[in-house]
């Protein structure tokens, strides 16, 4: 049963003290406060980074060749050379750790931008040469039609699927633009589809503005033969980019006369690295966090205590006759735990619930940004419920020592002693 006789004892020693009682809920508020806005703000973090890079696949790699920085066989340094087609059956051949493989051309080069036209529409986007695999690698939401096919590739149709920047420019506002043309390079093109990024920032406002061609017409389209620009390189789940680098530089270097050791005729960025460098460091920021917020609510529980102190030096003769009257040690610690554990939670779920409506009144005033540095912050409910253990942790831990103070005097000691 609540023994209220004890509760309106506590109630009354906290109204009797009212300043004294903020000063001391509000460290434990201020703590608890602190931890949850850091979370949230680490998570707002992390899904900004996250969700700018889209469903792109993390255990991936893309390569590209650059001039040698090493002579080789009567070949001088800084010398050009370019992938091919066959590069991708050799690399499928000899690497069996690799799943999927796209092969990329730039129409018009490397960052180059290409006129099309509808009618009186037009604009410049870049256009890349593209295979069905592309979707596995870096997916996007189709708005319109469909992404490319093998029958595309195969028959080297002049198709195009168009990134939504490119749509909204080349056709009216919610005009289904599939089996519609367009001119690319004077060549008409009819359109399949057209996609919208899942990358977020800057990263998704690029690839909105590019269009894709099948890989086998853009050779056509632009004379490039079997010259490819950049693969992009999957491998399979067990199985670590990091070791599959050395084996794909080893046979490019092999296919095309280049040094064994000349890494720097190849550019080449490890997505699966990159996730794994993000990984450590969100996991470092998590555990910052924690470590920060727990000290702050830790500040907030030691000024609890000390006030717990001081009540128990003032109410020592009050404790004293009840003791001499047949209260029990354990009463009297269960009173003054009881004090602290109320205070502690009362502020503790106070700064719990105040941080969460801050961090949903930022989550909503965000909610129309871009989301590029910060997007979606957020409490995960576990951690929510670990926030609250350790405050009922920590008002046990605030009440434990005092109350061990308060019936370590003899009764008549604490009778005799004054305020």
């Amino acid at each position: 049963m609540i023994d209220i006789d004890k509760w309106q004892e506590i109630f009354h020693t906290l109204r009797h003290n009212k300043l004294r009682t903020f000063l001391t809920a509000f460290g434990v508020f201020w703590g608890i406060f602190m931890l949850v806005i850091m979370l949230g703000a680490g998570t707002g973090l992390e899904n900004a980074v996250y969700s700018n890079m889209g469903d792109f696949a993390k255990n991936s790699m893309f390569i590209w060749a650059q001039k040698t920085t090493m002579p080789y066989k009567g070949f001088p340094r800084n010398r050009w050379y370019q992938f091919t087609y066959d590069d991708l059956h050799s690399l499928k051949r000899n690497i069996p750790e690799i799943d999927i493989i796209a092969p990329t051309v730039n129409g018009g080069g490397f960052r180059s931008s290409t006129l099309i036209v509808n009618g009186i529409r037009k604009g410049s986007f870049e256009v890349f040469g593209k295979v069905q695999e592309e979707d596995l690698i870096d997916p996007v939401d189709i708005e319109y039609g469909r992404f490319l096919n093998e029958f595309d590739l195969r028959e080297k149709r002049k198709v195009v699927v168009l990134g939504y920047r490119a749509y909204e420019e080349l056709f009216a506002k919610g005009e289904d633009p599939t089996n519609k043309f367009v001119r690319i390079n004077g060549i008409y093109f009819q359109v399949i589809g057209a996609f919208k990024s899942k990358h977020t920032g800057r990263w998704g406002e690029n690839q909105n503005s590019e269009v894709y061609i099948p890989f086998s017409t853009a050779q056509q389209v632009y004379n490039y033969a079997d010259k490819v620009d950049h693969f992009s390189i999957v491998v399979k789940p067990q199985y670590q980019v990091v070791d599959i680098e050395p084996k794909v530089m080893a046979i490019l270097a092999k296919n095309h006369n280049l040094h064994p050791d000349d890494k720097g005729a190849f550019g080449y960025n490890n997505v699966g690295e990159e996730f794994k460098k993000m990984n450590g460091l969100f996991l470092g920021i998590r555990g910052l966090i924690w470590i920060v917020g727990i000290g702050t609510l830790l500040a907030g529980i030691i000024g609890v205590s000390n006030i717990m102190l001081i009540i128990i030096r003032e109410r020592t003769s009050e404790f004293g006759i009840k003791r001499a009257i047949g209260a029990t040690p354990w009463k009297v610690i269960t009173t003054v735990i009881s004090e602290s554990l109320f205070l502690t939670i009362l502020a503790g779920n106070a700064g719990l619930m105040f941080g969460v409506f801050i961090i949903e009144m930022v989550n909503k005033a965000l909610q129309n940004s871009d989301g590029e540095m910060f997007q979606n912050p957020e409490v995960d409910f576990s951690l929510a419920i670990t926030a609250l253990c350790v405050i009922i942790f920590s008002g046990l831990l605030a009440g434990l020592i005092p109350s061990k103070r308060a019936v370590s005097i003899k009764p008549i000691e604490a009778i005799r002693t004054e305020n």
